[in-house]
């Protein structure tokens, strides 16, 4: 058995961060990369990329970044071809590129819902079926992880957002986990899902601003938004030996915000 140090090594390992120019996917590469793994971090935006990739190295992280539209096909093609040129492999995939998009269900565009279910959904599972085929799948092991979120394992509590695509898409992620473990992990990659609940980003700030931290939180027993610290125990457990035996799991980190 590995020491307790060591089960969460990450030495050698290359990390693919999608949406790892800022938020929750900024969080999960400085954690992956302060335990050694060197960081490919990827967005649509270049001087996003650029400020990220200071910060990651500032920290003592080998980390490279790549911009790249991860709902098109075709960017995510460019986007395996140069990280695989860069370090050759890619040992864990980290899915967290995403959209949402506001307006009541009856009259929700349709050209929305495919924005976001292009993203979501469509570009989680192309870019996971490409690391899977050219670098996972032929050296038998990898770890993928995405990132769902709670709209993903129920409404909106009172109605108060609406965003059903958003949800859908998130539920789709959850069921999708759960296909990929179980075809892939006798070929051994583990496929997990962390979903977060309410955390500052700049995706989730007009929402907060709109609704306000105390209604959002509801019940929830830990009575806080997310912080900077509190997604890292999360990827670090399903990137790492640490988590070898866990595949096709879903990890709420909310607060208990679903637990209520």
């Amino acid at each position: 058995m590995q020491g307790n140090k060591t089960l969460f090594d990450l030495d050698g390992k290359v990390a693919l961060v999608t949406g790892g120019s800022r938020g929750l996917g900024l969080q999960i590469a400085e954690a992956l990369g302060d335990y050694g793994a060197t960081i490919a971090i990827s967005a649509r935006k270049q001087h996003e990329l650029d400020a990220a990739l200071e910060h990651l190295r500032a920290r003592g992280i080998r980390a490279e970044a790549f911009a790249a539209d991860a709902s098109k096909p075709e960017a995510l093609t460019q986007l395996v071809d140069s990280v695989l040129a860069a370090f050759g492999q890619v040992d864990i995939l980290v899915n967290n590129a995403g959209a949402s998009w506001g307006a009541p269900a009856e009259d929700y565009p349709l050209e929305a819902w495919d924005k976001v279910f292009d993203l979501n959904v469509r570009g989680l599972f192309a870019l996971s079926q490409q690391v899977a085929k050219r670098s996972m799948l032929p050296r038998s092991g990898g770890r993928i992880i995405n990132v769902a979120s709670v709209a993903g394992l129920r409404g909106n509590a009172g109605g108060l957002l609406k965003t059903a695509a958003y949800n859908a898409s998130k539920g789709a992620v959850v069921n999708l986990t759960r296909a990929l473990a179980a075809e892939w992990g006798g070929r051994g990659i583990t496929v997990n899902a962390i979903a977060p609940g309410f955390f500052p980003s700049k995706m989730s700030q007009g929402v907060i601003a709109a609704v306000g931290e105390e209604a959002l939180m509801g019940n929830a027993p830990l009575r806080r938004l997310g912080g900077d610290e509190d997604l890292k125990g999360a990827a670090l457990l399903f990137a790492s030996d640490a988590g070898q035996h866990i595949t096709g799991q879903v990890l709420a980190v909310d607060g208990g915000y679903t637990a209520v």
